[in-house]
């Protein structure tokens, strides 16, 4: 299922829309289902930002495991060592794959980091673009990393670039004002862009025929399991849940 930070399907609206931004970082991307994709790339601020912080952590922990390792001499700060290679060179990759494409520090400032296509990052990609950050260092304080990221409207940097990611802003899932009465279930275990998704179809089903409501719900079948207004009956109840219906 893609990660991304808006999502529409190819029907008109007539609810107010929110306002451009006034900076256009916007990657409008169309899956085959018909699905448009927005990615809003990040800039090199937030980003900074985010590896401040998480450069703090990785500082804070590491500095807690020399001190449980003091008493252990030189097979302790051996340990440490090893601890310290791994901390530099895992610690993103692992949240990246594990954490919705997010560090601590990334979550912190509202970030993720995804394929170029709006999938989920997977090993591979994330351990190159973060290998890579030897090379986006150079020649001090990430000068070649800066100078690839305003080479290109989407703030790639040469990680990015290698390993065919974005960092993206990740945008908070827009409630439907308003929902049909009916039941509410508790959905199966969602990222954040996914709850997003099926709130974004139940919104535009008020205003689709039934007919047209079963074919787009078809494409949520993953969800819910089930065909025709049985599917979209089910992901109406889930959204009443995620609403905050939770009778």
């Amino acid at each position: 299922m893609p990660c991304f930070s808006t999502i529409s399907f190819r029907q008109p609206r007539p609810a107010i829309m929110p306002e451009p931004a006034l900076l256009d970082t916007v990657r409008q991307i169309e899956t085959p289902e018909g699905i448009t994709l927005s990615l809003r790339a990040a800039g090199p601020v937030a980003r900074a930002l985010a590896w401040s912080i998480d450069l703090l952590i990785q500082c804070m922990a590491l500095l807690a495991l020399l001190i449980a390792l003091a008493t252990l001499s030189q097979g302790g700060f051996g340990v440490w060592l090893i601890a310290l290679f791994l901390t530099e060179w895992l610690y993103p990759a692992l949240f990246e794959v594990y954490a919705g494409g997010a560090t601590p520090g990334k979550k912190a400032l509202g970030l993720m980091v995804v394929h170029a296509n709006g999938t989920p990052v997977g090993w591979s990609a994330a351990l190159i673009r973060n290998l890579l950050r030897a090379a986006d260092f150079l020649p001090v304080l990430y000068g070649f990393g800066m100078v690839a990221m305003f080479s290109n409207r989407d703030f790639q940097r040469l990680g990015d670039l290698a390993a065919g990611t974005l960092v993206i802003y990740r945008d908070p899932p827009i409630l439907a004002l308003t929902l049909l009465p009916g039941p509410a279930l508790p959905p199966p275990s969602l990222s954040l862009t996914e709850q997003q998704l099926i709130i974004d179809f139940v919104e535009r089903s008020t205003i689709l025929n039934p007919a047209r409501q079963a074919e787009l719900a078809e494409l949520l079948t993953g969800f819910t399991r089930l065909t025709g207004m049985a599917g979209v009956e089910r992901l109406q109840a889930y959204a009443r849940w995620l609403a905050g219906d939770h009778s």
